[in-house]
Order: C-alpha cells, then sequence, then structure tokens
C-alpha cells in the first residue's frame, strides 16, 4: 500500500486527472452536438445516447487515454537521474511494477464513472430524455472499469520501457485500431486482447460488431476472468523484464 500511496502522491500536480476528467466529458459532449446538428430525436433514447457515446470511446480514444496516463505516470521516473533512483532502491520489482499499474487502472477506470455522470447531465439537462439511464448500464459500466486493468497494465509497461513520452501511445493507437479488426473476428479473439477486451466491453449490450444486444453470464464471466488473467500476467511479465534492467548513464 506504501508503494501505491507514494505512486498517487507523485500525481498531486500532474495531467492525469485533467484526462481523466476531460477526455469522457468531450466524448459525450460530442455525441450530443451531433444529436442536435442532426435535427433528429434520439430514437431509443437512453440507449441511442449511450451508443453513441460509448461506442466510438470504446474504439479509440479509451485506448489513447489510458495510454497518455500511463505516459504521465511514468515520466516522473525516466526524468534526470530518477530511473537510478529508482533501480538501485530497495523496492522489489513487483512491488514497483504493480504500483504503477494499479496506479494508471485506477484513473483509467475512473473516467467511467465521469463518463456517466456526463451522460446523465446530457440526457437529461440538453436532450431532455424522459425516464432514467436504463440501470443495466451501470452494471456494464463497472465491466469496462474492469476491464481497462489490464490495459493500464500493458500500457504501464510499455511506459516503463520506453523512455519517449509519444511511443507508447502510438502503440496504443495501433493497438487500438488492430482490436477493431480483432473484435469483428468474434469469439474468444475479443477477451486474448487487452485492447479487444476494453473494446468488447464498451460495445457489451449496444449491438454493434459481433454484440448480440444482449448481456449474458456468459458474457460478464468471460470479460472478468480475462482481466483478472491478463492483469496478473502483465504485471508478472512486467516486473521479470524489470528485475533484467539496470541503471542508466
Amino acid at each position: 500500500m506504501g508503494a501505491i500511496h507514494s505512486e498517487f502522491l507523485k500525481l498531486k500536480r500532474s495531467l492525469t486527472w485533467a484526462i481523466v476528467i476531460l477526455l469522457p466529458i468531450a466524448l459525450v459532449i460530442s455525441a450530443a452536438a451531433n444529436t442536435l446538428a442532426s435535427g433528429e430525436p434520439l430514437q431509443n433514447g437512453w440507449h441511442t445516447l449511450w451508443q453513441r457515446s460509448i461506442v466510438f470511446y470504446g474504439l479509440f480514444p479509451l485506448a489513447i487515454g489510458i495510454a497518455i496516463l500511463a505516459s504521465l505516470v511514468w515520466s516522473v521516473e525516466h526524468r534526470g537521474s530518477n530511473w537510478n533512483a529508482l533501480m538501485s532502491g530497495p523496492t522489489p520489482s513487483l512491488r514497483i511494477v504493480t504500483a504503477k499499474a494499479v496506479v494508471v487502472g485506477f484513473l483509467a477506470a475512473a473516467m467511467q464513472p465521469v463518463m456517466l455522470v456526463a451522460i446523465l447531465v446530457m440526457g437529461k439537462a440538453v436532450l431532455g430524455l424522459p425516464g432514467m439511464l436504463p440501470v443495466q448500464y451501470f452494471g456494464i459500466s463497472l465491466l469496462i472499469m474492469a476491464a481497462c486493468l489490464p490495459l493500464a497494465a500493458l500500457q504501464s509497461a510499455l511506459s516503463m520501457l520506453m523512455r519517449s513520452f509519444a511511443a507508447p501511445i502510438a502503440v496504443g493507437l495501433v493497438a487500438a485500431g488492430i482490436s477493431v479488426a480483432v473484435l469483428m473476428l468474434g469469439g474468444t479473439a475479443a477477451i486474448v486482447s487487452p485492447y479487444a477486451l476494453v473494446t468488447r466491453a464498451t460495445q457489451l449490450g449496444t449491438g454493434t460488431f459481433s454484440d448480440t444486444g444482449g448481456v449474458t453470464a456468459g458474457d460478464v464471466t468471460a470479460i472478468l476472468t480475462a482481466a483478472v488473467v491478463l492483469f496478473a500476467a502483465v504485471v508478472t511479465v512486467s516486473a521479470a523484464i524489470l528485475d533484467r534492467r539496470d541503471t542508466r548513464i
């Protein structure tokens, strides 16, 4: 817990919180603006607003946002002699990697509640939708938060290995594009990649791509199991790699 607390202290004056708040809000505003500009009402009310907000969000912006967060979290270690201090310190590699991954995962997951609030505000105050957002989308939001964890761990690992701030983000952008193609294949292909897993979770219940429009116990179990297994695997491999890294001259 001490390592995780230390990582959060490093974020006090970071841009991470701006990403967490502004990215999901911008996506919902964009969806609402497109709806208002079209002059046509939402055919299926809350479902359509959710679909327009979350589907595109899960294709590229979410993965890119997580990549930016990971680069920001690791940027401190790549500055000056901080890397040498990190590698020569007493903290085990597994603890370092886990703390970084948990912090990035928390930030990534935190974007979903912001997205939910933004959708509720837009739906009620701007678009005047009756009723309330269906309860299933609150459950799906929890799944999306869980699905973000292995991607956060993977992007954290990339930011650990690459001193460049932009390089891991570029990798995330390309991988997010590939994940869309993977998602189209359906089956287990959608849960073996952290990028595809996030995209699959955001499409759940929307009827887009390979999604049937329903939410089954099998879907929920598959996403949660994949999230746990992938997170553990990425953290374990990342710690093994960091063990073999050395100080920099």
